[in-house]
């Protein structure tokens, strides 16, 4: 059976499931109820300083609905803990007492200087905390203040705390990186140069949901005003996943250990994260929508599916897909596919046709010898699959390569077994100036005139 047990930067823990850093782990209530049902460890929610902040005493919350009211995307308003850092302090010693094999990260922001930091740790580090987690990531409120995302967006400051950090705890440092940046890879970059154990991210998105038509005013609204907060859940899970490809697959931080968080709801979400080089995964939307049960499932699903492939740890399959993210100039320019539709599957509705015709390559037939009937036009199909996204049957819908040798009916070109890119393409203007350099620099190859 597949061995979930994790060591993430030697913090150990019985499986790669975390909460993240939000409401569910503010108390030690909340987290002993978590860690019964499961899971593995959670990062406390963040700690400031004495004396406490306020939130609003009014809604906090935004949401993005599905058809079917599935919540799609989440938007908190709500700030770091409200309540003393004692307290805190005190239930974090005692919960990882009661649940030593669990692991007890706690989350930190405080003024940036480093007398608040060297001050704060001491303190953490008493409650037999396995690691602490910077957060420079919170795009609301906190950011305003000169912390939070206002730090993660400077990668020079990221640096200089996760050195400070380093220099005065013996705990594993985690620095939290924001997504409201342009280039992911530099504050990831920065934390390794500060000594950082690891990273983990995203943190959430600076978003308004939505707006009240009846009030005008931003959801969720406080006394007839909104303000921006950060976005989470399944809607940002690929903006989640690109990030940590990124830093996963860049030559400088490669090797720095990632703690993936951004909508994991289910299993596979988690094996996603993984799989691009997350050596554990941080949930809270879901937990928020289904409660801390929803951990069973994405444990029983994980083993089944490590088991089903042969993977005895988690070890065996983290970071595997890395390398398979690349650059768009290095994808296959000879990879050519066409749509192929089952017609036994096939229900007639018509969205592939409609979609096709109405925004992509009239592609797909409607009629054919006055019969509705749909099926995919080669000369004309692109290969975009467009179609079987759309398509509401599973499987329908699929696409098919074309085999090297054959004739590719919408170009009339021969398919070619040999790989090839935009980089070295006659249409790359770049490409050709830079053979047109190396044919001036090398005369002796060229052919004699005939």
């Amino acid at each position: 059976m597949a061995d979930l047990r994790t060591n993430f930067v030697g913090i150990k823990s019985p499986n790669p499931f975390w909460l993240a850093s939000a409401p569910p782990t503010d108390k030690a209530y909340n987290v002993v109820r978590a860690f019964k049902e499961g899971w593995g460890g959670v990062v406390w929610k963040t700690l400031g300083e004495d004396p406490a902040i306020i939130n609003v005493n009014g809604p906090r919350y935004g949401a993005i609905h599905g058809p079917d009211r599935r919540l799609m995307g989440f938007n908190n308003i709500e700030l770091i803990t409200d309540r003393p850092l004692h307290v805190n302090l005190q239930e974090i010693t005692e919960v990882k007492r009661a649940f030593p094999d669990r692991a007890m990260v706690v989350s930190l922001m405080v003024p940036c200087e480093e007398a608040n930091w060297k001050a704060i740790l001491p303190l953490v580090e008493a409650t037999g905390a396995d690691g602490i987690e910077l957060n420079f990531g919170c795009p609301h409120g906190m950011s305003e203040r000169g912390m939070g995302s206002a730090v993660g967006q400077v990668p020079e400051y990221i640096e200089m705390v996760a050195r400070w950090c380093k220099q005065n705890t013996r705990m594993p440092v985690i620095v939290k990186l924001t997504p409201n940046i342009t280039d992911i890879r530099y504050p990831a970059r920065a934390a390794m140069r500060g000594g950082a154990d690891a990273v983990s991210l995203i943190n959430t998105i600076s978003s308004i949901t939505s707006i009240n038509l009846d009030t005008f005013s931003p959801e969720p609204s406080v006394d007839g005003k909104g303000s921006h907060g950060g976005y989470c859940g399944p809607a940002v899970k690929p903006i989640a996943l690109n990030m940590v490809a990124e830093i996963a697959r860049d030559r400088e931080t490669r090797d720095l250990p990632i703690s993936g968080i951004g909508g994991i709801t289910t299993w596979r979400d988690a094996a996603e994260f993984m799989a691009l080089g997350s050596g554990t995964v941080q949930v809270c939307t879901a937990a928020m929508a289904y409660g801390f049960k929803i951990v069973r499932e994405m444990i029983e699903g994980l083993e089944d599916w490590m088991d089903e492939k042969g993977y005895a740890t988690t070890a065996d399959f983290v970071g595997r897909a890395s390398g398979n993210v690349t650059d768009w100039q290095y994808l296959n320019l000879n990879y050519v596919t066409k749509a192929r539709i089952n017609q036994d599957l096939c229900i007639k509705c018509g969205r592939c046709h409609i979609a096709c015709e109405d925004t992509s390559h009239q592609a797909i037939t409607h009629l054919v010898n006055g019969v509705r009937h749909f099926e995919v036009i080669d000369a004309e199909c692109v290969g975009c699959n467009l179609c079987v996204e759309i398509c509401p049957v599973e499987n329908c819908i699929t696409m098919e390569a074309l085999p090297a040798g054959s004739v590719d009916p919408r170009t009339g070109m021969i398919v070619q077994r040999d790989y090839a890119n935009w980089t070295t393409h006659p249409n790359n203007p770049m490409a050709a100036a830079l053979n047109k350099q190396q044919f001036a620099a090398e005369p002796m190859l060229r052919e004699p005139a005939e």
